[in-house]
């Protein structure tokens, strides 16, 4: 497959007209008449990343975070953007990324579908043209729990071997609000909703304790931890095996494009733990 056939199946799912204004997602680095057999994923382009998808044979890499956001005046071996540019241009990869678009068209509700939650809506609103966009969700657990059952939950339902918790672990707990990635700048979205829980990640201290000050716990289960985009696989294999009901038809598009026509890897699969945690 070409790469600008592939980019348009990619953005008829996921447009980059969603994207934020700040973001800068799409093709980064490539030539669109590529042809395309193998497509790595990875939440970051980093040197291992690199390294890993060059040694696969990989000739795509699609990533969540865009390695490229402001304006570069030179590309060279003097910084790590530089480096990792011209590693790809001299293996012949081609760099595509999907950032706020993918978070507005997919990343809330399916991170909403790892714990199951009902009359899901949208936490902030960012676009109304096709149907009610935008990031994050909340929504509700089938049963009232306390909170430590529920972080329990949330480390078991996203595969970590950790949460960090902010409030009593008593408290209990049912609307649930979720925002993906580093969601501090949502918490009074949040409170505005009456979620009694918010799941997210890069919370800082003095945020959480004044959080709680405001009777909302929070759950801070890491940046990557909530956002990595190996999500898609969990979804592609409900989907596959029809047990997927849920609202997610732009999540499950997506993964049949990718995964119906290319072999895709992902860096997950190709570290350990550590690492993993590391490169995020």
């Amino acid at each position: 497959m070409q790469l600008k056939d592939l980019i348009k199946k990619l953005e008829n799912q996921i447009p980059r007209s969603e994207a934020l204004d700040w973001d800068n997602v799409g093709l980064l680095v490539g030539d669109r008449e590529q042809q395309i057999h193998k497509v790595y994923l990875a939440l970051d382009l980093t040197d291992a990343v690199l390294e890993h998808a060059i040694a696969a044979g990989a000739d795509l890499i699609l990533t969540h975070h865009p390695l490229i956001f402001g304006g570069i005046k030179h590309v060279s071996t003097d910084d790590f953007i530089g480096r990792r540019i011209i590693g790809l241009v001299q293996n012949h990869i081609s760099y595509y990324a999907m950032h706020t678009n993918f978070d507005v068209c997919v990343m809330g509700n399916l991170a909403a579908s790892y714990l199951e939650l009902t009359d899901v809506e949208v936490l902030d609103v960012t676009s109304e043209n096709d149907g009610v966009r935008g990031i994050g969700c909340v929504g509700e657990l089938t049963q009232e729990m306390c909170v430590q059952d529920m972080a329990a939950m949330v480390r078991d339902r996203f595969g970590l071997s950790h949460v960090k918790v902010f409030g009593n672990p008593d408290t209990k707990v049912k609307r649930v609000a979720l925002c993906p990635g580093s969601g501090k700048s949502e918490i009074a979205l949040a409170k505005q909703k009456h979620a009694d829980v918010y799941i997210t990640g890069d919370m800082d201290h003095h945020s959480g304790i004044d959080a709680v000050a405001d009777d909302l716990v929070i759950i801070d289960a890491g940046h990557y931890g909530t956002e990595y985009i190996t999500h898609i696989y969990g979804l592609y294999e409900r989907v596959v095996a029809g047990t997927d009901t849920g609202p997610y038809g732009h999540g499950r598009a997506l993964c049949r494009t990718l995964l119906d026509c290319l072999e895709v890897m992902r860096y997950a699969d190709s570290c350990d733990s550590t690492e993993k945690r590391v490169c995020v």
